[in-house]
């Protein structure tokens, strides 16, 4: 049986054998079961590599040690809060803090960076949601169309799975209801490309 650890683009923790591209956590949100009690622990919200010299860890959900969270790739970690690791994606860590300090230029380090993050991705409990208009959005961020998670992507909306994008929608005009916290959409405009896949290749024609 899968476990309760893939990341939807609404932060949400769902159970689905597809691990995704990219790897992450939040601290430690399960119990001595394996079972998720918590949205999350601490405010350091990270995406790793799915493979770092080596190291591995089995079983997961160890008692005690951070959840491990997959995600189908960077732009639904992006979109559930998420920010490079600056122990196994170094590089895209300094790169990503040049970035924000264009944006938040009195916000040095990850503790400010996270605590800003915090505040976006997060309003009583419950994912914040942004108003932005569709025709100002890069590539990579996600909205919420039809009720459902799509990705931007050019002229289109792709809507989003656990195992990939399943349909393509022309980009409306207008406002959109926008999920990726607005200091990482500011990241995407930027054209990022990091050491992950920005978008999952399973993508409909």
């Amino acid at each position: 049986m899968p476990r309760q650890n893939r990341v939807t683009p609404t932060g949400e923790l769902i159970a689905d054998p597809a691990r995704g591209l990219v790897y992450g956590n939040r601290g430690c949100l399960h119990d001595a079961a394996g079972r998720i009690r918590r949205r999350y622990a601490v405010k350091r919200w990270i995406s790793c590599r799915l493979e770092f010299k080596g190291w591995h860890r089995h079983p997961l959900m160890q008692p005690g040690r951070f959840t491990e969270l997959f995600f189908l790739d960077e732009a639904t970690a992006f979109a559930a809060g998420h920010r490079p690791c600056a122990l196994c994606r170094r590089e895209d860590y300094d790169r990503f803090g040049a970035i924000w300090r264009e944006l938040h230029p009195t916000q040095r380090g990850a503790d400010a960076m996270d605590a800003q993050l915090h505040e976006e991705r997060l309003g009583a409990g419950a994912q914040r949601r942004h108003t932005a208009r569709f025709a100002e959005l890069p590539d990579g961020a996600f909205v919420l169309h039809a009720g459902e998670p799509h990705l931007v992507l050019g002229d289109d909306l792709l809507c989003w799975t656990a195992r990939g994008y399943i349909a393509r929608t022309p980009r409306p005009r207008g406002k959109a209801v926008l999920l990726t916290p607005p200091s990482l959409v500011h990241v995407l405009r930027t054209g990022w490309d990091g050491a992950v896949p920005l978008v999952h290749p399973l993508a409909p024609g």
